[in-house]
């Protein structure tokens, strides 16, 4: 297979094309209604991750597995995650969902949280699924900046260094300096609010329990209005980062999508108020073993069509026809030849 930026075949209604309604929709439709069953992780350095599984799981062992990795202050209850989840499930797929630290039903346990560029936890996890179900065929998908941190992971292990199939990336914010500067503008700081409040309302909540690694008071870390501003004084200390700079420059996958080797399927939408329209223009071509789709429309995870008389999730369509796909393959050493249309 051979690398290709490709035209997705997304169409938005008729009067729905709006990058912000777009972005919004999904939230305002009914939400899917899917039943869960949480699993506590316990983590090598003493924290957890919740796993939530969709049930009814499927009885064999051997059935396929989808992994999802959420975005910014994401759960299982976000709208995609509930849509993606139900259509890997749907199709015979064993589901579950990573909850990053702290975004599930309890608290971390560490004054650290995570980040765009945090892989290690993923590939904890992706260890232990596959000791678990060393049979079954596996894809990984990320979200926003869960699609960032899936890509920059699949980028350093090679095509051989995880257990899975294929990965899939949505909306990946895949420069995050750029990202950073573009949710600092015009509408699209209603959304940098909404983000930074969940943020920094369960920092303040840590630091009301014990002292942070970081240097600042309640009425400071208030203060702090924009991504910049969080990830300089919050995110790259507690992380090990210089600054934000250097958590950008270091977390971004955008610089390593010619490494990847695993076979990558990546969905973007030209219109995407967290990101700059030319965002592909600025990086280096993606390797062979991967393809990206580009729509015209589609806001930030929004995607939403309609089919009959209803408006559905394309997202949850296009990964449903990618695991059909990819499960048809004939599987090598627990893994498949991938291909992607």
């Amino acid at each position: 297979m051979t690398h290709a930026i490709v035209p997705a075949d997304f169409r938005p209604p008729r009067g729905l094309a709006n990058r912000h309604l777009q972005t919004l929709l999904p939230r305002l439709l009914p939400r899917r209604r899917l039943a869960r069953e949480t699993e506590i992780l316990n983590l090598p350095d003493g924290d957890f991750v919740e796993l939530a599984w969709v049930r009814p799981a499927p009885p064999s062992p051997q059935a396929p597995l989808f992994v999802l990795f959420h975005g910014l202050e994401g759960s299982f209850d976000s709208p995609y995650a509930r849509e993606l989840l139900g259509a890997a499930a749907d199709l015979g797929w064993r589901a579950v969902l990573m909850h990053f630290r702290g975004c599930g039903q309890a608290p971390n346990r560490l004054p650290r949280a995570y980040h765009s560029g945090d892989t290690a936890d993923a590939y904890w996890v992706l260890g232990q699924l596959g000791h678990r179900y060393p049979q079954a065929l596996k894809v990984a998908a990320g979200v926003s900046l869960g699609a960032n941190m899936l890509l920059k992971l699949v980028a350093e292990q090679g095509g051989d260094g995880l257990d899975l199939a294929g990965a899939i990336a949505i909306n990946a914010p895949l420069d995050l300096a750029a990202s950073a500067d573009v949710l600092n503008r015009g509408p699209a700081r209603l959304y940098q609010r909404h983000l930074l409040a969940s943020l920094k309302r369960k920092v303040a909540l840590k630091m009301a329990q014990g002292p942070l690694p970081i240097g600042l008071s309640p009425h400071q870390l208030k203060e702090l209005d924009t991504f910049w501003a969080y990830d300089n004084e919050v995110t790259a200390p507690l992380h090990g980062f210089a600054s934000a700079s250097d958590y950008y420059r270091r977390a971004s996958a955008g610089p390593l999508l010619g490494d990847i080797e695993l076979p990558t399927l990546i969905l973007h939408a030209a219109d995407d108020p967290f990101m700059p329209g030319d965002l592909f223009e600025h990086l280096p071509a993606p390797s062979a073993a991967v393809r990206v789709e580009i729509s015209r429309h589609g806001g930030h995870v929004g995607y939403i069509e309609r089919r009959g008389l209803r408006l559905h999730s394309w997202l949850a369509h296009r990964l449903g026809r990618q695991l059909e796909d990819w499960a048809r393959v004939p599987m090598g050493r627990g893994r498949a030849t991938a291909t992607m249309r």
